[in-house]
């Protein structure tokens, strides 16, 4: 069994109880639901997600559901985290995008891993995709729809890692490009919150 090291307790009540809360998000959600890969579980064991919720939200923010940010923005569930940086797999040679879905948290994450990091709001997608093209590009959230502008900043043999809305359920989904195609891959459903602003335009219908 692969263990994971974690910072020693303090002193602090605080921090003895947010170093805990790391081993139990790691242990009882990553490991038990097939995040093993080391890289990821030290990441994430390392981070305090309580530094990236509002004050009032800090006792839940190692909760298996997301946690509501305000303005309709969330810090998603740890799990989903760990299975995007799982599908991701970032390397240091990676020129990469995070669309953030309101938090910090994925972006500090990610940011070691990668050669370079771009973090856009969901509403800029539009203008940060014009820096690309990217190896890797992150949404932190569920789309109905992918914005072309995004699909388009795709390098070749890029990955994209995001999660998708199908009939109002939300999966973990991968996509690549080939050319001029982009392969988008559903994998497991997942509580993801969704990105307002990449619903599918609205269609009418007789």
């Amino acid at each position: 069994m692969t263990t994971t090291n974690l910072p020693p307790a303090s002193q602090s009540p605080a921090a003895a109880f947010s170093v805990q809360s790391r081993r139990a998000m790691v242990d009882s959600q990553l490991r038990t639901s097939g995040v093993n890969e080391p890289w990821v579980l030290a990441a994430m064991a390392a981070l305090p997600r309580e530094d990236f919720v509002p004050e009032n939200a800090r006792a839940g923010a190692y909760t298996d559901r997301a946690v509501p940010l305000g303005n309709g923005r969330y810090l998603a569930a740890p799990l989903v985290h760990g299975r995007m940086l799982a599908e991701a797999a970032p390397v240091p040679t990676d020129k990469a995008l995070l669309v953030s879905g309101g938090s910090d948290y994925l972006a500090a994450l990610l940011r070691p891993l990668v050669g370079s990091l771009e973090v856009v709001d969901a509403a800029d997608v539009a203008t940060a995709a014009r820096s690309g093209p990217y190896s890797l590009i992150i949404v932190d959230g569920a789309a109905e729809e992918l914005p072309a502008s995004l699909t388009a900043a795709l390098a070749d043999n890029g990955r994209l890692v995001t999660g998708l809305v199908e009939r109002g359920i939300t999966r973990l989904a991968t996509a690549s490009r080939v050319g001029d195609a982009v392969a988008v891959l559903p994998l497991a459903e997942m509580g993801i919150p969704v990105l307002a602003e990449f619903a599918a335009p609205k269609r009418w219908s007789f």
